[in-house]
């Protein structure tokens, strides 16, 4: 079984409009609601794609009452904890002629409630897949998915993540089977920019040859290499040409 966590899920309401006045009333021209987050658009995609899942997480609130039945609506097993207090968040996305997101910090999560979870990873078996994704509640410790990768390290379980910086850095000594970092994460914990395709390879043998990266500052691709063994894949996503259809529409636009 395929098991998913999202700690921090979301609803994100999408307003479309035009040119927004700071200060005054702004009005939009339409509205989209859409609910998830890492993990659970992870098991979106599954679930489209024939595979079963379990998502795991905290839900909060009418917010989280909602979330939780639209991905059940969508055929996803669901086994959220309900936190006590606070609301799942909901983060504003307004599209005019510049794009701003305001981003909801999301719930506190208590000692009783993360012990919860950790008793339900605790059922994992061996053979079974752990997708670790996304961002955290501030109420967290960063190496909370360090602390799950040690959990589940013996029991055979694939250990999947997808996630950035310390988050990221405090699962590899535990040998995950698959990370993703992309190139702006790279950048990000290294420190400094990927120009070329040449210089990613570069800082790849640099790393191999134990030279001119920092571990104490978090260096990604030495880390991964050391404890892991990894073999690095750069994958390019092909161009998709989209054509839009409109709801009322009897024909291509």
């Amino acid at each position: 079984m395929i098991y998913t966590v999202t700690f921090n899920p979301a609803i994100d309401y999408v307003m479309q409009a035009g040119e927004i006045e700071l200060g005054k009333t702004n009005r939009s021209s339409n509205e989209e609601i859409h609910f998830g987050g890492k993990g659970i658009n992870l098991s979106f995609v599954l679930a489209e794609l024939g595979k079963d899942t379990t998502a795991l997480g905290f839900v909060a609130g009418f917010t989280g009452d909602a979330l939780e039945k639209a991905v059940e609506k969508m055929g996803i097993k669901t086994d959220f904890i309900h936190l006590k207090s606070g609301n799942t968040r909901i983060n504003v996305k307004l599209n005019g002629e510049k794009e701003t997101e305001i981003n909801g910090s999301g719930p506190n999560i208590e000692a009783e409630e993360l012990e919860a979870l950790f008793e339900k990873l605790e059922s994992l078996k061996s053979g079974d897949t752990l997708v670790l994704a996304g961002s955290i509640p501030a109420s967290l410790p960063n190496d909370i998915y360090g602390q799950i990768a040690k959990l589940i390290q013996k029991k055979g379980v694939r250990l999947v993540v997808d996630a950035t910086g310390t988050l990221l850095l405090n699962v590899l000594k535990y040998k995950p089977f698959l990370i993703k970092p992309n190139r702006q994460e790279l950048e990000e914990i290294i420190g400094k920019e990927i120009k070329t395709e040449d210089e990613l390879i570069s800082i790849i043998e640099e790393a191999e040859e134990d030279g001119g990266l920092n571990e104490d500052e978090g260096s990604l691709i030495k880390s991964a290499i050391e404890f892991n063994d990894l073999e690095v894949s750069d994958i390019f996503t092909p161009r998709i040409d989209i054509t839009a259809v409109s709801k009322d529409a009897t024909k291509e636009e």
